[in-house]
Order: C-alpha cells, then sequence, then structure tokens
C-alpha cells in the first residue's frame, strides 16, 4: 500500500466528516426502527444486528481515513464487550491493524524538527520503511553509533491540532454508542464519564516524554520479574514527538494466539499474562491499559515483552486498597467486605441497597471465584454482559468512576486474550495467588 499523505487538518473539514458519519449511522437506525413494526420478534433482533454491523463498518472506515485521535479512540472502544455486540465489535477490532505509513520524508522532517538532526545523522542505519504504523505514530527500526538495535517512535505532524478537534466531535458518536449499549447490550453507557477519561488517556498519549517516563516507571516496578522485558528507553534520541527505545525481538502474541501453537506455551502465556494483570491492579496500583495483541512479544525464553507504555493508569492508594479488598471479598464470597470495597470505590452510593451490586460482581468474575477448572471458552460475555445490564437497569446501578474506564477495558482485554489462548486452568487458584501475594507484600 502507497505511503499516506500528511493528516488531514482543519476542523470544519474533520467536523464535516463526522457529521456525515453520525447523520449515515442515524439514518441506518432510523431504517432499522421504521421496519420494526411489520417484523416478528426474531426479525427485529436480526435487522437491529445488521444496523449496528453496518454502523460498526461506517466507524471503522471514517476511522482510518481521518485516522490520528479519532482512529485511536475507536481502537480504545473496540474492545468493549460489555456494551458493543460481537458481530460489531469483530468489525471495529480491524482498527487494530497496522494502518498505512506516512511518507518518509515527513518522519523524517519530524525528526530533524524534534532532535535537531535527521535520521542519517542520528543513527548508524535508520530503516526508511516503517516496521509499524498505527493511529499517532510510526515506528521505525535503527542501529545506534555504538551498535545497539533501537525502535524509534515518531508522532505525526499535525496529530495534536487533530486531536482538538476530534475530541470535540467525539460526543456525536458516542451517543451512537450509547444506542447500541441500550438496544442490545441493555447497558446504560455513561457517555459523559467515558469522554472525560478518554479525552485525559488521549491527551497523555501526545506526549512521548510520558510514555517515556511510564516505560522506565514498569521496568523498575517489575525488575524482579526475570521472564517480564521492557525496552530501555534512550534519553538523547527521545523528545516529546520522538521516542527511540531498546528493540526487543521475539513472536508477536496474536502469533501464539493462533491455532496449532505448542500447547505447553499457550499454558504458560495465560497464567504469566492473568498474573501480571493482576499483580499491577492489586499490588502495584499502576495498569498497562492498552491489552490489545500488539503490544506484547513473545521472545524466545520464553518472556513476555511489554511495549508501548502512552496509555497507563495510576490508582491513588485508597482505590488500590478497595480494589484489594473487592477481591478478598470475592474469594470469601464475603457480601459485606464487598460492599464496603464496592462504596469506596464509587460504585455504591453509602446507604444504597448493595446487593444487585454485589450480585454483578459475582456474575462479573465468576472464573475467578469458583475452585474448580475452567474453560475460558465457554465464558459467554455477552450473556454476562446482558444479564448484568438488566441487574443495572433494573436498580438504577450508573455509577461509573473515572478511575474504572480504563480498568474495565484491561480486564475485557486479558479475557478476550485468555479466551483466545483457549487454556483451560484453575483461574481461582491463580487469583487467590495473586491476592495473597498482593496482601503479604503490602505487609512487609
Amino acid at each position: 500500500m502507497a505511503p499516506d499523505k500528511p493528516l488531514t487538518s482543519g476542523r470544519a473539514r474533520r467536523a464535516l466528516k463526522m457529521g456525515g458519519l453520525a447523520s449515515q449511522v442515524g439514518s441506518n437506525y432510523l431504517w432499522a426502527s421504521l421496519r420494526r413494526p411489520f417484523q416478528d420478534a426474531a426479525g427485529r433482533d436480526q435487522s437491529l444486528l445488521a444496523a449496528h454491523v453496518k454502523n460498526a463498518r461506517l466507524i471503522v472506515e471514517g476511522s482510518q481515513e481521518l485516522r490520528g485521535a479519532f482512529l485511536k479512540i475507536i481502537q480504545m472502544l473496540s474492545m468493549r464487550e460489555d456494551i458493543l455486540p460481537t458481530a460489531a465489535l469483530e468489525v471495529m477490532s480491524t482498527t487494530q491493524k497496522s494502518v498505512p505509513p506516512m511518507d518518509y520524508k515527513i518522519i523524517a522532517e519530524q525528526i530533524r524538527r524534534e532532535l535537531g538532526q535527521g535520521p542519517e545523522q542520528l543513527f548508524r542505519r535508520f530503516e526508511r520503511v516503517a516496521f509499524a504504523a498505527a493511529s499517532l505514530g510510526q515506528v521505525h527500526r535503527a542501529t545506534l553509533a555504538d551498535g545497539q538495535q533501537v525502535v524509534v517512535k515518531v508522532q505525526y505532524p499535525g496529530v495534536r491540532e487533530t486531536v482538538e478537534q476530534d475530541l470535540k466531535n467525539l460526543k456525536l458518536l458516542l451517543t451512537t454508542l450509547k444506542a447500541i449499549a441500550h438496544d442490545l447490550m441493555r447497558q446504560k453507557l455513561e457517555v459523559r464519564t467515558l469522554y472525560a477519561e478518554l479525552d485525559s488517556r488521549i491527551r497523555e498519549e501526545l506526549d512521548y516524554r510520558l510514555e517515556a517516563a511510564n516505560t522506565m516507571l514498569f521496568k523498575q516496578l517489575l525488575a524482579d520479574e526475570p521472564d517480564i522485558e521492557i525496552p530501555t528507553v534512550v534519553p538523547a534520541l527521545s523528545s516529546e514527538r520522538v521516542l527511540t527505545m531498546t528493540f526487543l525481538d521475539g513472536y508477536p502474541l496474536a502469533d501464539v494466539l493462533a491455532p496449532g501453537v505448542d500447547p505447553a506455551l499457550k499454558e504458560w502465556l495465560a497464567r504469566r499474562y492473568f498474573t501480571l494483570m493482576w499483580r499491577q491492579i492489586l499490588e502495584l496500583g499502576v495498569l498497562h491499559t492498552d491489552p490489545h495483541p500488539g503490544n506484547y512479544l513473545v521472545t524466545y525464553h520464553p518472556t513476555l515483552g511489554m511495549l508501548d507504555f502512552g496509555s497507563i493508569r495510576r490508582f491513588p492508594e485508597p482505590i488500590r486498597r478497595a480494589n484489594l479488598k473487592l477481591a478478598r471479598g470475592l474469594l470469601d464470597d464475603d457480601a459485606r467486605a464487598m460492599e464496603q470495597a464496592l462504596t469506596a470505590l464509587g460504585y455504591l452510593a453509602r446507604g444504597q441497597e448493595p446487593a444487585p451490586m454485589v450480585e454483578i460482581v459475582r456474575i462479573l468474575f465468576e472464573p475467578v471465584r469458583q475452585d474448580r477448572r475452567f474453560d475460558p471458552k465457554k465464558y459467554d460475555s455477552v450473556a454476562k454482559a446482558a444479564a448484568v445490564g438488566e441487574i443495572a437497569l433494573a436498580h438504577r446501578l450508573y455509577a461509573s468512576p473515572a478511575h474504572s474506564v480504563f480498568l474495565l477495558r484491561a480486564l475485557i482485554g486479558a479475557e478476550g486474550i485468555i479466551r483466545q489462548l483457549g487454556v483451560v486452568a484453575n483461574y481461582h487458584r491463580l487469583f487467590r495467588e495473586c491476592v495473597e501475594q498482593a496482601e503479604t507484600r503490602a505487609q512487609g
């Protein structure tokens, strides 16, 4: 595919594109609603699902054309199995794949603006063809003067300007997603909270200095994990819009998810990924919140390589402790402890009847509550989300604290990866080990 041109800027044009997209989406739903009186129940469900899938395709096509923050936002939403039907998610998940790279001249000029010299002067060798291209930037392989292999992540010129434009017009599409969540998943999507969290995380990802700091933080926090690899930042060749890191060699996680891979490797990966995620939440209080497979590698030892720390969530200590208390309550099936934790986390107001929310937590965390071997492929996340939605609507449980938005995203992404691995294991005992380790280290 030919290299792409610079990002199209100008709020009017992007707003016009989004406005037209929202209009098309609305027209599809209107047509489905007009047909409803003439259809039986099965026909109405099929018509609504078809409208959802058609609109998902429109959103994907629009995001790929506009690129920038809008594409990044759609990638973030494409894993929300709690609010979007599977068929629509399958279409939207194509946004996770690499996009066409920008022309090398544009990238070289961006490096020159940021670092003062062009890539030919800064590196012994710099590959002109991008190693990977994504929503906000692309990655090139290079070699330092001392022979060290590195990757250079370069933000697309004009992204910062388009982010401002895209965020202002995002609410048009969030309104559409709110309708999808309500109609098919029986979920209430808190648009204001979701918008605020997306805004915050996108702005963080624009500053590669923050990503560099996040990378170094995780490298420090996980230094005691011999089977976790994290790149080393090269500060002298990094800036707000350029980030240079050591190269990690290995298999993309997506390759390990494929059929025919050694079952022992899949079992190791499922356990390692699961325990790493819960250590971040329950013990470290900082979470890598971008769980799609492109952000992980499996190296040859094996070790699990973590990439792209542009989106992380730091949990205040009271939130981390409340998450740990909720986890202990789940293990002990202690409704009172779960109620206290859910109140501290903001899911319940003080004095609110806790039983429905406690039941929701029991449903969502069924795989770790039961002390038995569990097949993740048999966990029907769509049906569970619909059941949770029914309870939430019946009891008006709409609280969605900001800290939960990307936590939920990470948990749903992890559930998807573990389901694809298909490893049958006793996840209850793995979860208990994570909780007990967090409790022990907190006391020490």
